[in-house]
């Protein structure tokens, strides 16, 4: 038992810089406390005793503000940052060092009977406002954005965003992406989707389409030279004029999407 509580706190001083010490935790972490309460309500659960054990949590959940279900199943080193708004499903499955922060949601979306709720494996972190719903696995080392919607599994070691969620994946084409920013540069686009800092679906979708208008223009270019060789009068024509102050209107209303969580 002592053992499980001095591991408890030591999870907190890894993923809390502003814990300062034992008794602070013990006595001022919300989030471990309601911890402890559903390790008792949970044996109780699993002595047939429902009744006292669905008291304990609601308990839990008045003292706390974090509903925890008595048959949930929770690892260890379990960490809950904040913590108030949290609603843990009876089905819900938690694996070692997860940390939840405040107003996450591991929910159901049925009420038959058996698995409703969502497998968290090991290392998982899941960011405020976040809705994991339904009977999949996010896979170990998992992050989940804040205020996402995820009702899909999701694999191993990814992260995921927006709404519904979408798994965002870093490019490894440094070649790619220099292109693609000398184009957005030649034809006045500050390319917000295709930055290091914002790796999304949408965001790949754009660099498609940069590398798209990049084979075109090289291909025009080369066509330009091929007729003015062959003595072709040919005069290039000036493209319309793009203003920058409407790409500079969409970055700047994505950059508020992406500040609000969607």
């Amino acid at each position: 038992m002592f053992e499980r509580l001095r591991e408890d706190i030591q999870s907190v001083f890894h993923r809390d810089p502003a814990a300062r010490n034992a008794f602070e935790v013990l006595t001022c972490y919300p989030g471990m406390h309601a911890i402890w309460l559903h390790r008792l309500s949970g044996s109780l659960w699993r002595k047939d005793l429902k009744w006292p054990a669905r008291m304990v949590s609601n308990f839990g959940r008045w003292w706390t503000g974090i509903e925890i279900h008595p048959g949930a199943k929770v690892g260890r080193r379990f960490f809950i940052d904040h913590g108030m708004g949290i609603v843990i499903g009876e089905t819900a499955e938690i694996g070692d060092d997860v940390t939840l922060y405040q107003g996450v949601t591991l929910g159901g979306t049925s009420w038959n009977k058996g698995k409703r709720h969502p497998t968290l494996e090991s290392g998982v972190v899941v960011g405020a406002g976040a809705k994991v719903l339904g009977p999949f696995t996010v896979g170990a080392g998992a992050k989940v954005g804040s205020n996402a919607v995820v009702t899909k599994p999701v694999p191993a070691g990814a992260t995921v965003v927006g709404i519904p969620g979408r798994i965002i994946v870093k490019s490894d084409e440094t070649d790619a992406e220099a292109k693609r920013k000398a184009m957005a540069e030649k034809i006045g686009f500050d390319a917000y989707g295709v930055s290091e800092d914002m790796p999304d679906p949408v965001a790949k979708a754009i660099g498609q389409l940069l590398d798209h208008l990049q084979a075109v223009d090289v291909r025009m270019e080369d066509m330009g030279k091929a007729l003015k060789s062959l003595g072709c009068e040919y005069r290039e024509k000036e493209l319309p004029e793009l203003h920058q102050e409407v790409f500079d209107c969409i970055k700047e209303r994505n950059e508020t999407k992406v500040g609000q969580g969607i």
